[in-house]
């Protein structure tokens, strides 16, 4: 038997989810959260076999959460499930340690063999991150020029942690606060954000979030 946990923000997900994996007699849901510190939570219980965590949340976003878990609970598989397609996050938080990422419009069965799979110590591949892959290790195929990666792709982890919180409105001294960094620390990541993504203001960062669907 597969322990699940449920991390999303929304309960009509985590109730159309729940009712589907008990039909599998393998799978059993034994936590439901809605929020990045219920997933910690879970994790430090020891009380699921493998977390599906959504990425958008109130509180903490499933990006901190992702870290956070990996952080302490390296062997737990975390399934990325979200509404932001594949291109948007997949191959930034396979990176950081998911153990697969699946958008919430995919085939149910699909998160099913997904959970088994990651159970095992591997990881899930989607075909479409498979192809997002393949792109930036070949560069395309048939000798033809792969479009450029998106920047932010280029970020570090933590990186890609403080450019999603400025984005998102917050200040320099709650971002420190919130990641236990240094307002320093936290002010030069911002800078090499704002370098790597040829920006130069947080209103820059905020609309390129938006357009490339990294925020809602």
């Amino acid at each position: 038997m597969i322990r699940i946990g449920i991390v999303d923000d929304h309960a009509i997900v985590r109730t159309g989810l729940r009712q589907f994996l008990s039909d599998h007699v393998d799978l059993r849901v034994t936590g439901e959260g809605s929020s990045g510190h219920e997933a910690l939570d879970m994790a430090r219980k020891g009380e699921v076999d493998v977390l599906l965590l959504d990425i958008s949340m109130p509180d903490q976003s499933g990006v901190d959460a992702l870290a956070a878990i990996k952080a302490r609970f390296p062997e737990l598989p975390v399934l990325i499930l979200s509404g932001f397609p594949e291109a948007h996050y997949a191959t930034t938080l396979l990176r950081q340690g998911a153990s697969g990422y699946l958008n919430k419009e995919c085939d149910p069965e699909e998160i099913a063999n997904a959970i088994r799979l990651v159970s095992r110590g591997r990881r899930y591949i989607s075909p479409a991150v498979a192809e997002q892959l393949a792109d930036s290790v070949v560069g395309g195929t048939g000798g033809a020029t792969a479009p450029d990666k998106p920047l932010h792709e280029a970020l570090s982890e933590r990186e890609f942690q403080v450019f999603l919180r400025l984005a998102q409105g917050e200040t320099v001294g709650h971002i420190a606060e919130a990641l236990f960094l240094s307002v320093k620390t936290v002010s030069t990541y911002r800078t090499r954000v704002l370098e790597k993504l040829k920006l130069q203001t947080n209103s820059d960062l905020t609309y390129y979030a938006l357009k490339n669907g990294l925020i809602q």
